[in-house]
């Protein structure tokens, strides 16, 4: 590993049916067709969060309804990355969404997310989220 984490920052974004928007990754670049939560890497001068506001708005086309809340912080060091996880809530709908990154992006009913293959890390955060109260706050909205 070369010096500090690259820091990247993701939305778990919740819609009003209590479903997670989930991307598969396409062919190219690191983990090619696994799934992943939408977001990416800081430009200089951007917070975590800032980073997942563009993100998500390059990607999908959507801003959260909420303001994003930060729920987890993950660090792979073998990947060297530190993932910033945040989460929020969308009033969108599966077909406000437009496709700016990847195969596929698609909200998902909780209890067929972790039937995916998921990049390094996020399976682990997605038990964790489904089951804390920020999710239950956010879906009962």
């Amino acid at each position: 590993m070369s010096g500090a984490l690259l820091p990247i920052a993701v939305m778990l974004l919740v819609d009003r049916a209590g479903r997670l928007l989930l991307q598969l990754r396409d062919g190219n670049g690191p983990h090619p067709h696994l799934w992943c939560l939408p977001g990416g890497h800081g430009e200089a001068g951007e917070s975590p969060v800032e980073t997942v506001v563009r993100e998500l708005r390059e990607e999908t086309g959507l801003r959260p309804d909420t303001d994003p809340l930060h729920f987890a912080t993950q660090e792979l060091p073998a990947l060297e990355r530190v993932m910033h996880y945040f989460c929020a809530a969308t009033d969108a709908r599966q077909e406000d969404v437009v496709l700016g990154e990847g195969a596929a992006m698609v909200f998902v009913a909780p209890h067929e997310i972790l039937a995916r293959p998921f990049t390094p890390g996020t399976a682990e955060t997605l038990v964790a989220f489904l089951a804390s109260p920020e999710y239950t706050r956010l879906r009962e909205r």
